[in-house]
């Protein structure tokens, strides 16, 4: 299973932001895969170019926006694609 694969699979649910992406992934793989911030933001990048995912920010309480990712419907449609082959 690629890293790829499993990203959009995160954003498949709900929207998240890179920290969340990076604990779901070592909560769901029961704390053995830990994916680092050097691997998943220029991997969201690529995505975001290909108009797989979409970027928006959002204030928080401790005053800094986070960066949310949304998986688009050309990102479902490759995931489905993906799943099958």
């Amino acid at each position: 299973v690629s890293i790829l694969l499993l990203v959009m699979k995160l954003l498949e649910d709900r929207d998240l932001y890179g920290y969340q992406m990076i604990e779901e992934l070592r909560r769901r793989s029961d704390d053995t895969f830990h994916l680092k911030a050097g691997t998943l933001y220029p991997l969201l990048h690529g995505l975001e170019e290909k108009g797989v995912v979409t970027v928006y920010e959002q204030e928080t309480a401790a005053g800094k926006p986070r960066r949310y990712y949304h998986l688009t419907d050309q990102g479902n449609a490759a995931l489905r694609e993906k799943e099958t082959s």
